[in-house]
């Protein structure tokens, strides 16, 4: 559902008992205050770094524990070992995870972001390093180039704000 349609969202929320998740084009915590606030949503559902990071993420998720929602970051193919740790670390810190989104790292990824999380039989296993628990091998990224460039579609908003789809 689009996030500017609210009034079908209070619609489906009241004729509905499946949990909802959303916010994934969001790009500021405070899109989802309505959706929060108004016990519209179950999930927060977002990228972390699109909203600005770890520090925006965890108040997110405060204003979300208030209100009973809980968190749902988001985890596609596309992001990479260092947003997986960053997820799992902040998965880790709340008392309102709820699930996590993870698509399995190839062994390319292994080798060029050495102390990449672990997942076994869905547990979650981070680096003891300091920070998020991952290095760079800037060597070994040399040998895997980026080919045609940044997509477009990671895009999420326009200059002026309004959504934009892929």
């Amino acid at each position: 559902m689009a996030p500017e349609n609210i009034d079908w969202l209070k619609m489906l929320r009241q004729q509905s008992s499946t949990p909802i998740s959303m916010g994934e084009l969001f790009t500021n915590v405070n899109d989802w205050r309505t959706l929060i606030t108004h016990n519209l949503i179950d999930y927060i559902r977002c990228h972390v770094s699109t909203i600005g990071g770890i520090t925006p993420a965890k108040k997110l998720a405060t204003l979300s524990e208030i209100h009973g929602v809980r968190t749902a970051w988001h985890g596609p193919g596309d992001i990479s070992p260092v947003g997986v740790a960053a997820n799992l670390h902040l998965d880790m810190s709340l008392t309102n995870f709820g699930i996590q989104e993870y698509t399995p790292m190839n062994d390319a990824l292994r080798e060029v972001f050495t102390g990449c999380p672990d997942i076994e039989r869905g547990y979650a296993y981070l680096s003891d390093r300091p920070g998020l628990g991952i290095d760079i091998d800037e060597k070994k990224a040399a040998q895997y180039p980026c080919i045609g460039g940044i997509p477009s579609w990671t895009l999420a908003r326009t200059p002026d704000g309004t959504a934009s789809r892929p």
